[in-house]
């Protein structure tokens, strides 16, 4: 016959034994949750952190943008400034030179009127038609001596080939004594300044006899 107690305690330590394996179950399941809760922490502080640095890199980013934007503004404004300064003062330099470009010419000039003015005296006494003459060529060379010096230029025409850009032909003359389209005679003179033509040679152009 089997012993009731030795069945009893043989039972006690197999429940113990289970027992024993409950708690370490659950002690190795509170250490995962532990550890499942500590990663999380690390990961929200993580998260956090990375938060943080792009908030740190987005405010940079606009700091660094408006710098520029503050400096190409400014650059702007100054660069704005200089143009209106050089539009106004170039605008009152054309004006000074519509005002007194002519300034230096009619001074000379004044020395034109002057000689006219003493021939005018000088042959007030004058019977001798030579006399005239010669005060007339005096200040008529002096006259063509100053617009010279202003930058005017006469036209070369009698003999030239006709040349439309800076030629006017009111005649034409049949004739088999010059080459045709060249100006057989200058009719009014023309004057060029520079490059600019002011007033065309009015002229007779020759052309083949038919």
């Amino acid at each position: 016959m089997e012993n009731p107690f030795k069945k009893s305690a043989e039972g006690s330590k197999e429940d113990k034994k289970i027992q024993a394996e409950i708690e370490e179950n659950l002690d190795e399941q509170k250490n995962e949750e532990t550890a499942e809760d500590d990663s999380s922490e690390v990961e929200e502080v993580s998260d956090s952190e990375a938060t943080e640095e792009q908030v740190s890199e987005d405010t940079e980013a606009k700091d660094s943008y408006k710098e520029k934007y503050e400096q190409l503004n400014n650059q702007y404004i100054r660069l704005a400034a200089d143009f209106d300064n050089f539009r106004k003062r170039n605008a009152q330099e054309r004006e000074a030179l519509l005002k007194y470009g002519a300034e230096s010419t009619l001074k000379k000039m004044l020395e034109v009127l002057d000689n006219f003015e003493r021939g005018l005296k000088a042959i007030e006494t004058v019977d001798d038609c030579e006399k005239v003459k010669e005060c007339y060529n005096l200040a008529y060379k002096n006259f063509t001596d100053v617009l010279e010096k202003a930058g005017l230029e006469t036209i070369k025409a009698e003999g030239e080939p006709f040349d439309p850009n800076f030629h006017e032909a009111v005649m034409q003359t049949p004739t088999s004594e010059k080459e045709e389209n060249t100006i057989i005679a200058e009719l009014q003179k023309g004057y060029k300044l520079g490059d600019k033509v002011l007033r065309p040679t009015l002229v007779n152009v020759a052309t083949a006899e038919n």
